[in-house]
């Protein structure tokens, strides 16, 4: 069971925290590319805990700091960014991209006194299409993580954004728990109409797997294990990548080059980040595989997301249109009918749904975790180790200097046979999966 101290210490955030200082050693993505203009618009952004504003200079720079002017607090937000730089309305002082006054208009010369004040600003840097920022101490900051689907060209890559109002751990825990597919997801779908070669075949007739789990250089690993129609072993392979990454296994492993994270806006709200390689002769190949035998496709596949309007609020950005006040438009026939298990028509929605539903921050010690929920406890306790590490020691948290352990990390099903040992069936698919980011380089 998590105590109501280790629950505090996994959820809570903001500075001066133990997850919040251990999430701080690590690069954060925090926006798309597209979301900033060039003298555009400054945006609102909420990280850990803290109001920031990001803004694209006249060079294309991406400044990230502190909304409040260190002149009189004054908001950010409301500034002119023109001119190479972030100007308060206010008295006119104005910042550069990495929180230098490089302006103090309302003083005389002898009076200026520029050169002695800086914005809190942190580090940020963009690699295909998104934004990252690094809210550490550290100076230089650490290497960007060489996660392999942001080393793809943008147009090869799905990439989404959605919040969720609740904390980022009941978030992240939904994509490293198995056993929930064969119903919240799927739990509609008669195995007879399922094909052979379906990939969801195994989840759908063995609605209660087995498990290994292990810790990695990257984080924690399960491999969920169910028998196969032809006697091998059908195997979903998914990991938790420190500090708030997963690779879930909803894809084939050769071909499923993907990452998610759960950034955490504050204690209780979350910024799903997905990153998915979608090459056109992948999405032909998931096309063919979707159908089911009665010509249907799975419920609540729904590619795409009805999104409110984005505001300009701190939490107001990437909200869907289906939430929590329209109880995310369940529809009751359909789950009585059972053409809907949940009754929610969109898998990630039926994910958004349970995990609100458990409240801002779910009450731990309420629960009641059964052998199926061995990932989940395990990670928690792995994250706890390693962040009390940083706290009491100074260790560094692992992949913050040697970022490419997270190339060992992939995820999705395969079959094998069934006297093959998980971690060498695991190495194998490994070894032979495609390498597009490497392919492409091969090839400049």
């Amino acid at each position: 069971m998590t105590t109501a101290q280790e629950s505090e210490e996994l959820t809570r955030v903001g500075p001066g925290t133990l997850m919040g200082e251990f999430m701080r050693q690590y690069w954060i993505p925090a926006a798309m590319s597209e979301e900033l203009a060039a003298d555009g618009v400054p945006m609102r952004l909420m990280l850990l805990g803290e109001k920031l504003v990001a803004f694209r200079d006249s060079d294309g720079r991406v400044g990230v700091m502190d909304h409040r002017c260190p002149h009189r607090c004054a908001s950010l937000f409301f500034g002119r960014n023109e001119e190479s730089g972030l100007r308060c309305i206010y008295h006119g002082w104005k910042f550069d991209t990495e929180g230098n006054c490089v302006d103090m208009p309302n003083l005389r010369g002898d009076q200026d006194f520029k050169h002695k004040v800086k914005a809190k600003a942190y580090p940020a840097a963009e690699r295909n299409g998104l934004i990252w920022v690094y809210m550490g101490k550290r100076r230089p900051a650490p290497p960007l993580p060489p996660l392999e689907v942001n080393l793809l060209p943008r147009d090869q890559v799905q990439m989404k954004f959605i919040q969720r109002e609740c904390s980022w751990l009941q978030s992240l825990e939904g994509d490293i728990d198995t056993s929930h597919f064969g119903f919240l997801h799927v739990g509609s779908v008669d195995p007879e109409d399922v094909p052979l070669d379906h990939p969801i075949r195994g989840a759908v007739l063995h609605r209660s797997p087995d498990y290994n789990f292990r810790e990695m250089p990257f984080g924690t690993q399960y491999g969920a294990f169910r028998p196969a129609d032809d006697g091998r072993t059908y195997w979903r392979f998914a990991n938790f990548l420190f500090p708030f990454w997963t690779q879930q296994p909803q894809g084939s492993f050769p071909t499923h080059v993907g990452a998610r994270a759960w950034v955490p806006m504050d204690d209780t709200h979350t910024m799903f980040v997905h990153l998915q390689w979608e090459p056109e002769h992948l999405r032909k190949r998931l096309t063919a595989v979707a159908p089911l035998k009665n010509g249907g496709t799975l419920p609540g596949s729904r590619p795409d997301h009805d999104f409110l309007p984005n505001g300009t609020g701190w939490f107001d950005r990437w909200r869907l249109a289906a939430n929590a006040d329209n109880d995310y438009q369940i529809d009751r026939d359909a789950q009585a009918r059972n053409e809907i298990f949940s009754g929610i028509t969109d898998i990630h929605l039926q994910d958004q749904a349970v995990t609100e539903s458990m409240g801002d921050i779910v009450d731990h010690t309420f629960e009641h975790l059964a052998p199926s929920d061995q990932m989940i406890t395990r990670t928690r306790r792995h994250l706890l180790r390693q962040a009390r590490a940083f706290r009491d020691t100074g260790q560094t948290p692992p992949g913050v200097d040697d970022p490419e352990i997270l190339l060992q990390a992939r995820a999705g099903f395969f079959v094998a046979d069934p006297a093959t040992d998980w971690e060498e069936a695991y190495a194998e698919q490994v070894e032979k999966a495609e390498r597009p980011a490497s392919d492409m380089k091969a090839a400049e």
